[in-house]
């Protein structure tokens, strides 16, 4: 049968990975929202258009703060599952958590 543990930490990879994706996906929007506005100031196309596109990029703002947050508590959890799990480190489910913790450190 196989050992519990591997569940545990196919799931808290797999939120790693999501909230490794999401921070990314948050940044890039944001970027992405920052160039529409200044297009759009430059353009000169109506204020209310332009206030509009403004509180989008500013929800997009805030969103990377609150991923960050629960990326971390995420990352944090993920590695103490590991550590509990030192002795399957031939399992491919251990190997990917290791993986995917690296992946996640650089966004910390």
């Amino acid at each position: 049968m196989a050992d519990p543990r591997i569940k545990t930490l196919k799931i808290k990879t797999g939120v790693v990975k999501r909230l490794t994706k999401e921070k990314l996906m948050y940044i890039k929007e944001t970027e992405q929202q920052r160039e529409k506005v200044e297009k759009l100031k430059t353009s000169g196309i109506d204020e209310s258009t332009i206030k509009k596109q403004e509180e989008v990029l500013r929800e997009s703002q805030m969103m990377i703060p609150d991923t960050q947050r629960r990326l971390k508590a995420a990352y944090e959890d993920l590695k103490s599952i590991i550590a509990d799990c030192e002795e399957l480190n031939k399992e491919e489910d251990f190997l990917n958590a290791i993986k995917f913790l690296a992946d996640a450190e650089k966004e910390i």
